[in-house]
């Protein structure tokens, strides 16, 4: 294909005219397809249809004797902190399991900080404004949120392919003004890519101003893999302890893709420094989390190796779906130079990146086609895409023959996009 800039006039025209004509077949097919997020299917949901028999009426004690149906146990129940320690990279007793939502903790990590402050800090948060987190950009749309709704000032940092910037990053936290920084260390969303070694090490180390800087280590698919292939994943806590930061990191993660998105576990895993004051604060809201679900878990998917079976057959439901996104933006849109796509290894997105100026445009012809895409925009803090360039693909939700349309479509309308683009320009 040759580049759009190469074309004359004539057979710019051409070419739009073309497009415009298959882009208004496109719409009289009155689709109705939602690709706007990474939610699980229901036949994902299914292979967990086994827990909803769990534990059974007379089966509700845990292996410390504990009677689940009871209050207490706020950190969790210790046999459920020993069947995601390796998930998560810490020994059971420095992980917290809670209820179905890791938001949900994110969201209390960020209010303690605010209202109590941190382990080695200098008193609430709040007191200290203003306050900055980085965000790595690409990025999640609700860290952001999260962010922009406590009026927290963000910062975003460029990813690399081997994570964000660290060079920005290095230069930023010289400011004490700086209280942490967002990461989805392995399989970004949305960019798919894993930190790495030298990343992680220099996050470890990084010599910033604020005494209480935290790394909010959201690892939401540290078991999400679509291929054969395990990505090497430094342990950020053993990282940072080993540099001297035992409390700088946060880790988050959760079963709502593993098991049932409604009726999951979150999880922290943090120093002992942290986890101590994560409880003192908990529980003042809750007497204990529910302890039978985290029965219903454990019972469910026995051991690690109960976990990497499961997650296999995740990944034959939705590997095809990936690879449906990946043929059908390569059939349209190899060679013309329009748009770049990443091919991930794991995670639950793909990464759309259209001709700078047109994302926006990109959605609203996907909208009035009746696909459904996530605003441009919501890959970067308050909205703001400067490029206007990133989108977000989230094929894991609609069956396979509607990822597929939806695929094409969405090739189809980067492409118009494009042309339309240069034709005014």
């Amino acid at each position: 294909m040759p580049s759009l800039s190469t074309l004359s006039p004539d057979a710019l025209a051409e070419l739009r005219s073309k497009l415009r004509g298959e882009y208004e077949t496109l719409k009289a097919q009155g689709l109705k397809l939602d690709m706007t997020r990474g939610k699980p299917a229901s036949d994902q949901l299914d292979l967990a249809a086994e827990m909803l028999a769990l534990p059974g009426n007379r089966d509700t004690t845990a292996e410390d004797g504990t009677d689940a149906r009871n209050y207490g146990n706020l950190q969790g129940l210790p046999e459920a902190r020993a069947l995601f320690a390796p998930v998560l990279g810490a020994p059971p007793e420095q992980i917290v399991i809670a209820n179905n939502s890791s938001l949900a903790l994110m969201h209390d990590v960020l209010v303690y900080a605010l209202l109590k402050g941190v382990p080695g800090g200098d008193g609430p948060w709040s007191k200290q404004e203003p306050i900055t987190i980085l965000c790595p950009v690409p990025g999640y749309d609700r860290h952001f949120a999260l962010c922009e709704g406590f009026g927290i000032r963000m910062i975003p940092i460029p990813m690399t392919g081997e994570g964000p910037d660290m060079a920005a990053v290095e230069r930023e936290a010289a400011d004490p003004s700086v209280k942490g920084i967002w990461c989805v260390p392995q399989y970004s969303n949305p960019s798919g890519e894993t930190y790495s070694d030298e990343t992680v090490r220099r996050l470890a180390a990084l010599k910033a101003a604020a005494p209480d800087f935290r790394i909010l280590w959201d690892n939401a698919y540290a078991v999400h893999h679509l291929t054969e292939a395990r990505p090497s994943l430094v342990d950020i806590l053993e990282a940072c302890t080993q540099a001297g930061h035992p409390d700088r990191p946060i880790v988050f993660t959760s079963t709502s893709k593993v098991t049932l998105a409604g009726a999951g576990l979150a999880m922290l895993a943090a120093s002992s420094a942290n986890v101590k004051w994560y409880l003192a604060q908990a529980g003042r809201r809750s007497i204990g989390p529910d302890k039978l679900n985290q029965l219903r878990h454990v019972r469910f998917l026995r051991d690690a190796a109960g976990i990497a079976a499961h997650m296999d057959r995740h990944r034959a439901l939705i590997g095809p779906k990936f690879a449906a996104v990946e043929e059908a933006f390569a059939a349209r849109l190899d060679g013309w130079d329009v748009a770049r796509w990443s091919r991930p290894l794991g995670g639950y997105f793909v990464t759309l990146d259209v001709t700078d100026g047109t994302a926006s445009q990109v959605v609203r012809l996907a909208g009035e086609a009746g696909i459904a895409l996530t605003p441009a925009g919501a890959t970067h803090p308050y909205g703001r895409d400067p490029h206007d360039r990133t989108l977000r693909i989230a094929p894991t939700f609609p069956k396979l023959d509607a990822v597929r349309t939806a695929a094409e479509a969405v090739a189809l309308c980067t492409l118009l996009a494009a042309v339309e683009a240069r034709a005014a320009g």
